[in-house]
């Protein structure tokens, strides 16, 4: 039985799912999307080292970082690895699910459903109970996919800006998305698009709605807040990958950082360079060397 546990330590560890002996205070950090997202996404479950409403952010890390998922995303699934990884490093984390417009398999289940402006309002109801509940005065946010642009609805028309610091956004789409709609493959056919019986927010991120021109008139980034986006050339869901890049912004490509790195719109979310790239934007006085190892779509880094 010994040998067995060896073993399966071992294996736990090269996949990153387990955390090295000595670390009991650490929470094992993951780095790839699906298997973990997989087995997270349990019902009313959170992200390891997220939701703890009792922690009191640090002199060194002030802000409470806020995760916001992608569509079809939650709390659990979308940050196996965001949540142990920040908690790790010491800060106070926070994630909602949002958008859960869709009631099955239950509840809560695939958020990022519902008008984004809704949702929108719900991320600042969220972050209210957040400041209240750290007596912090600004948060940071870290956003996948849609979870790059709906804080920023919130930050431009909401009022939010002024409670936002440093905005974080892995495979953003500030441009909006030419893959975000299947109305191009139905034309001609007497059906809805199928993606928008799930939802509105499918067709708002579509490049030229009436939502994405609402959200760049006036300009995207807005004084005050501090953003990053990271983006992939391998992104198969934010066509063209480009869409991510805005003036007035930091821009990082992943693959002029790795080009071993073929992470796409998924493990993203997992990257280990990305993951990298987050922790320097978070705190920028104290920089860490960018890593650079073979990572495979989906499966993400076995190393």
């Amino acid at each position: 039985m010994h040998r067995l546990a060896a073993v399966l330590s071992c294996l736990l560890l090269a996949l990153g799912l387990a955390a090295p002996a000595g670390a009991d205070d650490k929470l094992p950090v993951p780095y790839m999307f699906l298997p973990p997202a997989v087995f997270g996404g349990l019902p009313n479950a959170d992200a390891p080292g997220t939701n703890d409403w009792s922690c009191r952010p640090s002199a060194a890390h002030p802000n409470p970082v806020i995760l916001v998922h992608g569509t079809l995303g939650n709390r659990s699934t979308n940050w196996q690895t965001y949540g142990p990884l920040l908690h790790n490093n010491g800060y106070c984390v926070f994630a909602p699910t949002y958008g859960a417009t869709f009631p099955l398999p239950y509840p809560g289940a695939f958020g990022g459903l519902g008008d984004i402006r809704d949702s929108a309002a719900e991320l600042g109801a969220f972050i209210d109970r957040v400041l209240a509940a750290t007596g912090a005065r600004k948060v940071d946010i870290v956003g996948h996919s849609q979870g790059t642009l709906m804080p920023n609805y919130y930050a431009k028309f909401l009022g939010g800006a002024a409670k936002i610091d440093k905005y974080v956004s892995l495979a953003p789409l500030w441009h909006g998305s030419a893959s975000t709609s299947m109305g191009a493959l139905t034309a001609g056919f007497p059906l809805p698009d199928p993606l928008s019986l799930l939802g509105p927010a499918f067709a708002q991120m579509s490049t030229g709605s009436a939502f994405m021109t609402q959200m760049r008139t006036g300009g995207v980034a807005l004084p005050g807040i501090d953003y990053t986006n990271i983006v992939t050339r391998y992104d198969e869901l934010v066509q063209p990958y480009t869409s991510g890049i805005e003036d007035g912004m930091t821009n990082v490509v992943i693959q002029d950082r790795c080009k071993l790195d073929y992470t796409e719109h998924f493990q993203i979310a997992a990257d280990k360079v990305a993951s990298v790239v987050v922790l320097n934007a978070l705190d920028p006085a104290h920089p860490r060397p960018v890593p650079c190892t073979l990572v495979l779509p989906f499966v993400g880094s076995l190393l």
